[in-house]
């Protein structure tokens, strides 16, 4: 049957058959006509439709989410009506849907299934997903979700090393987040909870930034890390003070210099090496081959559309992508899931151009490595 279907793209003017095909398709989790029309209107949404014919009723549809900055997909929805069940359809959509994704820059496509659902987790399988966490209680009924995930384009890929994924809990305290994440991969018995993330926070803050709370530096993670044991060193462009232009206030940037000399002294009597340059895409990849968890300093302009600084920690390198953990995601968001941060591959070009920040576009990174002999 799908070798003769007619598989297209959807638009607004699809919007009642959609609702019909998830009404008549599921009993739970089903998308409102409202929700349905929000994401037709997104340009990161894409929606494949099939039916029998150019013009008869819609039979099937998937919808592929793309995060903005990055090339990960995430197939959010697919459905097929009761009647065109076992015939194939579902394959075709994926299909379709993988293409659709390819020609946006996709290099992954991710999804959610549930556990219970034998024949879409056969179906995945037979086409490449593989499953990688489990979501507790990402459904209506608070039913798991597997996560599953495959590469679209050829060539090898390095296996991902174990960069467990820690959300901030506040909205200062990525640095923290990122660097729990580092020492949590290298030393599985490294605190894992709220008092943690606040305790590196406090030791690693700026003081000050553009406004609110200040974030961490990198001299500051370097010496939160150093302190429990692990090996760092920082690769800054910029000699400091650091995040300076942001902050108007002469007295403030007073306070940034001070607490920058006091972070450069206690590196220096620690023996943490400080590096006034910044680190490239290759040597980055290097320093992860080697065993070290890259933390590393972006824009989040390019993911959240901010012109904030923002801390992300590199899970995995292959040669297409830098994958990296996001510790911040707005769990309000609809189609949120923490599948928009674990492992989120960015282009090795785009990263490049992400991994700076500011007017004096400042790159830093700081490198941990295993506890020292």
């Amino acid at each position: 049957m799908h070798e003769t279907m007619h598989i297209r793209s959807l638009g607004l003017a699809d919007l009642s058959a959609l609702v019909s095909l998830e009404q008549s398709s599921f009993t739970g989790d089903t998308l409102s006509r409202r929700a349905l029309r929000r994401l037709l209107e997104r340009p990161t949404a894409l929606f494949v439709g099939a039916s029998e014919t150019e013009g008869s009723p819609l039979l099937g549809y998937a919808l592929v989410l793309m995060r903005a900055g990055t090339s990960l997909a995430r197939l959010y929805s697919i459905a097929v009506t009761p009647a065109a069940r076992g015939k194939g359809l579902g394959r075709a959509l994926m299909a379709a849907a993988e293409k659709a994704a390819l020609e946006e820059g996709a290099s992954a496509m991710r999804l959610e299934v549930r556990p219970d659902n034998a024949s879409a987790i056969t179906l995945y399988d037979s086409l490449g997903y593989r499953e990688f966490a489990v979501h507790q209680g990402y459904y209506e009924d608070l039913s798991d979700a597997l996560r599953m995930s495959k590469p679209l384009l050829p060539g090898p890929r390095t296996v991902p090393n174990a960069v467990p994924l820690y959300h901030q809990t506040l909205d200062f305290t990525c640095g923290a987040a990122c660097l729990m994440m580092a020492m949590r991969a290298l030393d599985p018995e490294s605190r894992w909870d709220r008092t943690e993330e606040i305790r590196l926070w406090r030791e690693a803050t700026t003081i000050f930034m553009t406004s609110g709370h200040g974030g961490c530096g990198p001299h500051g993670l370097a010496l939160a890390a150093h302190r429990r044991g692990f090996h760092a060193e920082v690769y800054v462009s910029d000699p400091g003070p650091l995040f300076v232009e942001g902050v108007r206030d002469p007295r403030k940037k007073e306070v940034l210099r001070v607490v920058h000399a006091d972070f450069e002294a206690a590196c220096a009597e620690a023996g943490i090496p400080v590096h006034v340059r910044a680190l490239d895409a290759d040597e980055l990849a290097d320093r992860f081959a080697n065993g070290a968890i890259p933390i590393v300093l972006i824009s989040q302009y390019r993911l959240w559309r901010e012109k904030v600084p923002h801390w992300v920690v590199v899970s995995a390198i292959d040669r297409h992508c830098i994958h990296v953990n996001d510790p911040d995601v707005d769990m309000e968001e609809e189609t949120a899931s923490s599948l928009d941060c674990i492992r989120l591959p960015i282009p090795r070009r785009d990263f490049q151009a992400m991994a700076r920040y500011g007017q004096s576009r400042l790159r830093a990174a700081v490198i941990i490595r295993r506890h020292r002999a």
